[in-house]
């Protein structure tokens, strides 16, 4: 039977897609991630078949009524114990993990030689720093903006509390660093942020391990250099999740699908998604990395301090990717101007808890 399957795309993650080239396998979607959320949501309630899914563990909770438990299906033993607990949902393994992705600040130090090391710093050291404007990474940058002040998004019920002094702060944090960037930011999903970086027009962005192969390949990469993502108020943090593959319950073969989860799980695998850039789980093959370079090894000790010290999750909820969508659209609109932050943080209380209490 040939396997369907449906794939994360962008340049951090397609070199791996190169192992399917000898397997007999279909390749239904392949889109940046929200794309493949919604595309995927709708073929699974359809019924449609889906062999293998990537996904991620921010998302796999929201999946969960469609994703076969793979704890005995699949092992996992190779991989970094901190990714695996990502992948459980209620002590469940949904998806077994292909890399860690946690963001550091990539920085022009021909114009900057000296790093901000705060979020007040990037403003005040007048650098233009670039994130998304649009969708989870405009929301993930807000979320980092608010833990980072001291500040949370959910109360310890689970109920959420966005209008907060920190949210409001965050929000006007974001408009003034997007008023220091150039004037389409607002439209930036995750690949323009690294386009922008690497053709000039911004001076700094936090920027995913699987960002290193075109830094590594870029007409700049003399000039550009590795930091600790900016800090905030109380505390670093940079949000982070890991990608993923899962096995959904319209799976027409599980044991052809859990033979290829397995194939990705390798050792082999891992270290070619690797050469990339990005963090494998698997532990033997990521230690086995020699940096290319002083600024390869420098990125390597960065991102594995942030994995260590400064790496946080969102919440585990089902509902969790519905609020991030109803709440990156308000955080938009202060960016455009077309409201205030506390306007912006009071249209996305009222989102959560529409999201969060609606029986749909």
């Amino acid at each position: 039977m040939t396997l369907r399957v449906a794939l994360v795309g962008g340049p951090m993650y397609d070199h791996l897609y190169r192992l399917f080239d000898d397997r007999d396998i279909e390749i239904v979607v392949h889109a940046d991630h929200p794309t493949l959320n919604r595309e995927v949501a709708a073929r699974l309630a359809a019924g449609d078949r889906i062999d293998v899914l990537a996904t991620h563990s921010k998302y796999a909770p929201s999946q969960a009524q469609w994703l076969r438990p793979l704890d005995d299906l699949v092992d996992v033993g190779a991989l970094a114990p901190l990714a695996v607990d990502l992948c459980r949902f209620d002590s469940t393994l949904l998806c077994a993990p292909r890399l860690i992705d946690v963001r550091i600040l990539w920085l022009r130090a021909d114009r900057h030689p000296h790093a901000p090391d705060t979020w007040t710093d990037v403003v005040e050291l007048g650098v233009r720093f670039g994130f998304p404007g649009r969708e989870s990474g405009l929301f993930g940058t807000f979320y980092e903006l608010v833990v980072g002040a001291g500040g949370r998004i959910f109360d310890d019920d689970g109920s959420p509390c966005f209008e907060s002094d920190e949210a409001v702060a965050a929000i006007e944090q974001l408009v003034r660093l997007a008023d220091g960037a150039p004037g389409d930011l607002p439209d930036w999903h995750y690949d323009q942020v690294d386009t922008a970086l690497l053709d000039g027009r911004i001076d700094a962005a936090g920027v995913w391990p699987g960002g290193w192969g075109p830094i590594r390949a870029s007409d700049i990469a003399d000039v550009l250099e590795p930091h600790p993502y900016p800090a905030g108020a109380q505390r670093r943090v940079s949000y982070a999740g890991c990608h993923a593959w899962a096995i959904p319950t319209t799976c027409g073969d599980v044991d052809a699908a859990a033979e290829l989860v397995a194939a990705l799980n390798a050792r082999s695998a891992h270290a070619l998604d690797a050469t990339g850039g990005t963090v494998c789980a698997h532990v033997e093959a990521f230690a086995a990395i020699e940096p290319s370079s002083d600024t390869d090894r420098q990125r390597l000790e960065i991102t594995k301090q942030t994995i260590a010290e400064s790496m946080i999750t969102y919440p585990a909820h089902p509902r969790f990717p519905q609020l991030e969508d109803a709440g990156w659209v308000s955080i938009n609109e202060a960016l455009r101007r077309r409201c205030t932050a506390t306007d912006a943080v009071t249209r996305i209380q009222r989102a959560a808890l529409s999201v969060l209490t609606s029986s749909g």
